[in-house]
């Protein structure tokens, strides 16, 4: 699978943020993570992602959120709910991954999201897909 930095839109990065359990990816109007191995993803953690977005995006800018997913680790399904009580701007939201792991945590990650979560095989697409969702 291919990485955020071997994407020719990486050119157009505005920020990287880098925390203990994975790598964030911040463009216009879009974020793209990259969370280590093993990791078991709780609210605690994602709340530094997202207080970052709160420094480098407006305030109530709808955010494209891909959760690139090219390691193996867990999501705390319902620590969802603590994501949209502090982060109501994500506004679409893609998966890349391959796995059938990552195919039951999209599932799971369904019943917490309001809208709806796209799953792509590539990263490449995902990205047309959010720059067609920012514009």
């Amino acid at each position: 699978m291919k990485r955020v930095k071997e994407l020719d839109f990486f050119k157009n990065i505005r920020e990287i943020r880098e925390f203990e359990f994975g790598v964030f990816y911040y463009f216009d109007g879009l974020v793209i993570s990259e969370i280590k191995e093993g990791i078991v993803l709780e609210w605690e953690m994602a709340e530094m992602a997202v207080l970052a977005a709160q420094e480098i995006f407006k305030e109530n800018q709808p955010i494209v959120y891909i959760s690139n997913r090219i390691n193996n680790y867990s999501i705390i399904a319902t620590d969802w709910v603590k994501f949209f009580k502090n982060r109501q701007q994500l506004a679409h939201y893609a998966v890349v991954g391959r796995t059938k792991g990552n195919f039951a945590s999209v599932v799971l990650e369904k019943m917490f999201f309001k809208n709806s979560i796209v799953q792509f095989q590539n990263l490449d697409d995902a990205v047309l897909w959010a720059l067609e969702k920012i514009i």
